[in-house]
């Protein structure tokens, strides 16, 4: 088996996302993970919160990584990924879901990226679903940090495309597909949890 891949950043924050997420989701939950990535962050949390069943998803190229990790765990309540580009309509799974999380992809994705995946979620939502949103956000056209103006810069270099998203420009697309900003929890290292209910 390849070596199991570790993102530092999963290991970072995922014990403060995880007291978020113990807040909002104390009901039995469908939840879809847009961008699983390593797969850590699933683990983590399908671990501790097992009325939460746990469907990962990701690009293809990511999925091996996700299954070393979740066929180590064992968890019945964490699926194994699904392909899943924002961008593809055809991916987007049928069923609803009372919840979806992700955690930074919007600083990654392109902007039309970003509203494929709004869309996506609107549409995959159940009435009141949460889409749980984790990341760096700008605010009024501004940095909240002068490392994220440092982390924008470094974005920029690896993609153009790449870039932290703006709040206002956030809402005002949400608010077009029926997602209105509920909470807007301030979190370490300059991120932010941003919920949104259908």
């Amino acid at each position: 088996m390849a070596d199991k891949p570790f993102a530092q950043s999963c290991e970072n924050n995922k014990q403060v996302i995880l007291e978020q997420l113990e807040k909002l989701i104390k009901k039995p939950t469908q939840l879809l993970e847009i961008g699983s990535g390593t797969g850590q962050h699933a683990v983590f949390f399908a671990e501790r919160l097992p009325h939460i069943n746990w469907q990962t998803s990701d690009q293809a190229e990511h999925h091996s990584a996700i299954k070393i990790w979740l066929t180590e765990a064992e968890l019945e309540n964490l699926q194994f990924p699904i392909l899943l580009d924002v961008s593809e309509k055809s991916h987007w799974p049928q069923q609803r879901y009372q919840a979806v999380f992700t955690a930074n992809t919007s600083h990654i994705m392109s902007w039309p990226q970003v509203m494929d995946m709004f869309e996506g979620v609107s549409q995959s939502l159940d009435e009141q679903g949460l889409f749980i949103q984790y990341g760096p956000f700008n605010k009024n056209g501004q940095f909240t940090s002068e490392s994220n103006a440092r982390f924008e810069q470094w974005l920029k270099n690896r993609g153009e495309h790449m870039g932290i998203r703006d709040l206002d420009e956030l809402i005002k697309l949400a608010d077009g597909l029926g997602l209105k900003l509920k909470q807007e929890i301030p979190m370490p290292a300059n991120n932010f949890i941003l919920v949104w209910e259908r």
